[in-house]
């Protein structure tokens, strides 16, 4: 396993969520990504972090709510996730960029398993 994400599960709308991320090796990019699936959807951009960190970019309908953090000692990046709504219910991935545009599935080589996250109303 390259990329294994974690700290998934079911919440009360409203609540907050962090998810984890561990590479290993040259999986652990200059820029990591998170992005998410929902039922009978297509997979979408959620977030990006560059190394530093300095620089992040999200989607519009996580904006405000969501934030995205790496550890480079630990490999690991984060996606801490406040104020949850239903519609966040999906499974989340988290990815590494190989190039292209940071919002585009395809950009991204490496993918971790995926972990639930459930919002109930």
């Amino acid at each position: 396993v390259q990329l294994q994400a974690s700290g998934g599960g079911l919440v009360q709308a409203g609540a907050s969520l962090r998810l984890s991320c561990t590479a290993s090796g040259r999986t652990f990019s200059s820029y990591m990504g998170w992005f998410r699936q929902a039922p009978g959807m297509e997979r979408e951009f959620v977030a990006a972090i560059n190394w530093s960190g300095v620089w992040t970019y999200y989607s519009d309908s996580v904006k405000g709510r969501f934030a995205i953090s790496r550890d480079n000692a630990k490999n690991t990046v984060y996606l801490q996730m406040n104020k949850l709504k239903p519609e966040d219910t999906a499974v989340y991935y988290c990815a590494s960029h190989v190039a292209g545009s940071y919002i585009v599935r395809a950009s991204y080589g490496y993918w971790g398993q995926g972990t639930q996250v459930t919002v109930s109303s």
